[in-house]
């Protein structure tokens, strides 16, 4: 063979060398490195399908269910894999319309061509009925199965929770999440999602040229089964709950009701409330949107959210603080005056009878002395000593931080320390006689509810609390948490909180007392009252405990706007929530009647405004 042929020869050898080359390369980028292919690839013959749990159950204290689950089913589709739909048919039959139907496939294909999404979510068992025998027609459509909550009773909207799609936060949070898993929002729901939630399986099944499933994958080898979640069993008292939001349907407020030798929250409901129902499913988006816009705001939780001015009811810590400072004694009095306005009653003998009858002067001169103390001769520097102490001791009593209750979006109020004043007036430019509205529960001190029924628990306790809390275990095991078993004490001396108890007792009970219309017959109701100002009416306050001896509840509530004071709206509304725990039914019926029926609140929006403090 001639030099010339044998360097052709060698040239279409290497051309052929190249050319088989190029191909293995390309053969194996498609098939060991391209995961797009292998994609394509794989959903052509297997099926991936989420076997998603059930989420746990919720229960009451006393076992009775609250909150379970239903199954629906979402359809599921693979665009690439439609084909020769008869897209009319297949409208009708699911009973959307074709523009529906476009808008769907759109989003679908732009998520992905090859891989599986929601074509239509939470179809319920009688939907997915009338058409499941159809279900073969429409190649490139399944069914995935899951759950659905449900809610046996129409209450504790606020506590439960509700469940919903997870949005691009809650993917970047968690990688357990994919696209069209749902997740806890709110309460519950979201506060022990890790718990609840379970764990999802996997089944991956073949399915023939027709979309039709022929078997499982390698016999189910790589298939997982999922795991249920945990169920809990809250503190709440299902019966107490509901008619608690019996008697607050038609008004503005809150209630919150603890059992103070535990912290375990026996009711706890922001009103207006909402049927939790009315966030499951399909209509969850249209009735949130109603619901958010309502200018009641039936969405916000006033129990935990509102910060409100506590009024009256905060005196009965003030008195606790000063007795234990020695700015006063049990048997302090002082003269009535018209500072901060007087009520019209005998000047108080001690503090037992401050409490009674409520002395606006009395706690004004009490904290003066707790405030300017006589510590520094500047009245600067002696009031920033003084609050710097009646701060630290308020948070003590719970107040001015969130409480470590298991739901989410608790706020702190406001209790003001040397640095909040500072920021306001400037450093020493202030003293007791710029912010001595604090001495009533007026001025810069707010508070949450959960915060006042937690002062109620502490004067029932005589000294201490344990954090509210509305989860007593969860799981097989009955397993508890752990924190919510520590005891907080306040430092303040058993014997003042007697003196507390017994003048809460006569605010109920006593000639001149401020709360008559708590007063249970057989029932030593310890109580008392605060009216709040704010924008328009006042409000109405009142914390409780019963009996008075080895307590079995304690509450608050709260109506807004609620002309007349503590002692006409909020006392009564808390005797009957009392009466129905401790007895187990309401006696009083025409009195139950009465207040069940009656609306006080001022109509919404609000026409008049209380001027508050000046704020610099």
């Amino acid at each position: 063979m001639s030099k010339q042929y044998s360097n052709r020869s060698g040239i279409v050898k290497i051309i052929f060398l190249v050319v088989g080359a190029i191909f293995i390369v390309r053969l194996s980028v498609l098939q060991i490195f391209d995961q797009e292919y292998k994609e394509k690839a794989n959903n052509q013959s297997l099926r991936n399908i989420t076997q998603y749990p059930a989420r746990g159950l919720m229960y009451d204290r006393n076992g009775k269910l609250l909150v379970y689950n239903e199954a629906v089913y979402d359809l599921m589709v693979i665009p690439r894999m439609v084909k020769e739909l008869d897209t009319d048919y297949f409208c009708q039959s699911l009973r959307i319309t074709r523009e529906e139907f476009e808008s769907r496939m759109k989003k679908a294909s732009t998520y992905s061509p090859y891989s599986a999404s929601a074509f239509m979510k939470q179809i319920s068992k009688e939907e997915f009925g009338r058409w499941e025998s159809q279900l073969y027609k429409f190649k490139g459509f399944y069914i995935s199965k899951r759950t659905l909550r449900v809610y046996d009773r129409p209450i504790a909207a606020h506590v439960l929770g509700y469940v919903g799609e997870v949005n691009e936060h809650d993917l970047q949070a968690d990688s357990y999440y994919k696209r069209g898993d749902y997740i806890g929002k709110s309460g519950l729901e979201a506060s022990y999602e890790d718990l609840l939630r379970g764990r999802k399986g996997k089944r991956i099944m073949q399915v023939d040229v027709h979309n039709r499933e022929v078997g499982h994958y390698m016999h189910g080898a790589l298939d997982t089964m999922p795991t249920e979640g945990l169920n809990l069993y809250t503190t709440l008292d299902a019966d107490l709950q509901e008619y608690a939001e019996k008697v607050m349907a038609n008004k503005r407020g809150c209630i919150v009701a603890i059992e103070p030798s535990t912290g375990e929250v026996l009711t706890l409901l922001s009103a207006p409330g909402y049927d939790p129902n009315l966030l499951v499913g399909r209509v969850r988006g249209e009735n949130f949107v109603r619901l958010n816009n309502d200018i009641a705001k039936p969405l916000f939780n006033r129990a935990l959210q509102a910060q409100y001015p506590p009024g009256s009811i905060f005196k009965v810590a003030q008195a606790m603080i000063a007795l234990h400072l020695g700015a006063i004694t049990p048997s302090t009095g002082f003269t009535c005056d018209k500072i901060l306005g007087c009520h019209n009653h005998p000047s108080a003998r001690s503090v037992q009878e401050a409490i009674k009858m409520s002395c606006n002067p009395y706690f004004y001169y009490t904290y003066r002395r707790v405030i300017q103390p006589g510590k520094y001769k500047s009245i600067y520097k002696d009031s920033q000593y003084g609050l710097t102490v009646w701060h630290d001791y308020m948070l003590r009593f719970g107040f001015g931080q969130r409480m470590d209750i298991d739901l989410p979006n608790v706020k702190k109020g406001n209790i003001p320390d040397t640095a909040f004043y500072n920021r306001w007036y400037g450093k020493e430019r202030w003293a007791f006689s710029t912010i001595f509205s604090n001495s009533i529960g007026q001025g810069e001190v707010e508070v949450v509810p959960l915060q006042m029924a937690n002062l109620a628990c502490i004067v029932a306790n005589r000294g201490y609390y344990y954090t509210p809390h509305l989860v007593r275990f969860y799981g097989p095991d009955s397993t508890k948490i752990d924190k919510y078993y520590e005891r907080h004490d306040t430092g303040v001396e058993k014997e003042y909180f007697d003196i507390a108890a017994r003048g809460m007792y006569d605010v109920v009970h006593g000639a001149g007392g401020t709360a008559h219309k708590a007063n249970i017959s057989d029932i030593a109701v310890c109580g008392k009252t605060g009216t709040a100002e704010n924008y328009g009416n006042d409000h109405s306050v009142f914390i409780a405990f019963a009996p008075m001896d080895n307590p079995k509840i304690a509450v608050a509530v709260y109506v807004e706007n609620a002309q007349g004071g503590g002692g006409s709206w909020a006392a009564p509304i808390a005797s009957l929530v009392i009466e129905k725990y401790i007895r187990g039914e309401v006696k009083r019926k025409d009195f139950e009647k009465y207040y069940m029926d009656i609306n006080p609140c001022q109509k919404l929006p609000l026409t008049r405004r209380v001027k508050k403090p000046k704020k610099k």
